[in-house]
């Protein structure tokens, strides 16, 4: 198999299913978004943190892997001709949405209370969870965006929304096993 297949060359790509669209369809811009989120999930598990975290983030690489099938899918290629779910052995659930909820409570009992917003940086790794979480909120945004326009199941948007709490708890969390300084963002006065 190519990896090259020219078919694109015209500014339109193929979605699971085979339904050809422009490449910068809402639906491409949002499973996009989800691969490029993915990605930099990949750059935080390849910093030198504990295993436990990169189990986790494994974990939720293979969701968002999921979440990409789910996003390329128009809801007319959903059920194959036998009425039966295309991606019926994916799909997120409220198990998946609890893990990430579990993490979070874990990790917040050992961070002092917050008093005040987190400006992102302090350490490299810590970078990369903000980082993370904000390509993850523009995830979530397609997401809705594109449920203006076509079914797009909630639980998908709920696991990005909450997917993005786990990253800011984590970096919040690295910031303290990294001894980096959580710098807080004070308004002027």
């Amino acid at each position: 198999m190519k990896v090259y297949t020219k078919t694109g060359d015209n500014g339109t790509t193929s979605l699971f299913g085979g339904t050809r669209v422009p490449k910068d369809h809402i639906r491409i811009e949002s499973y996009g978004t989800v691969d490029e989120l993915n990605s930099y999930i990949g750059l935080i598990r390849d910093q030198e943190i504990n295993s436990h975290y990169k189990d986790i983030l494994i974990e939720i690489q293979d969701r968002l892997f999921t979440i990409g099938a789910i996003l390329a899918t128009p809801p007319e290629k959903e059920v194959l001709k036998n009425g039966e779910l295309r991606l019926k052995k994916l799909g997120i659930s409220e198990t998946d949405i609890n893990l990430l909820e579990k993490e979070i409570d874990t990790m917040e009992e050992a961070l002092p209370e917050m008093t005040h917003f987190v400006l992102p940086g302090g350490h490299q790794t810590v970078s990369y969870c903000h980082i993370s979480r904000c390509v993850c909120r523009r995830a979530e945004r397609l997401a809705v965006h594109l449920s203006h326009n076509e079914p797009v199941a909630e639980i998908t948007i709920k696991y990005l929304n909450r997917l993005s709490d786990y990253l800011f708890v984590l970096a919040r969390k690295l910031s303290l096993d990294l001894n980096a300084e959580e710098v807080k963002w004070i308004p002027r006065k």
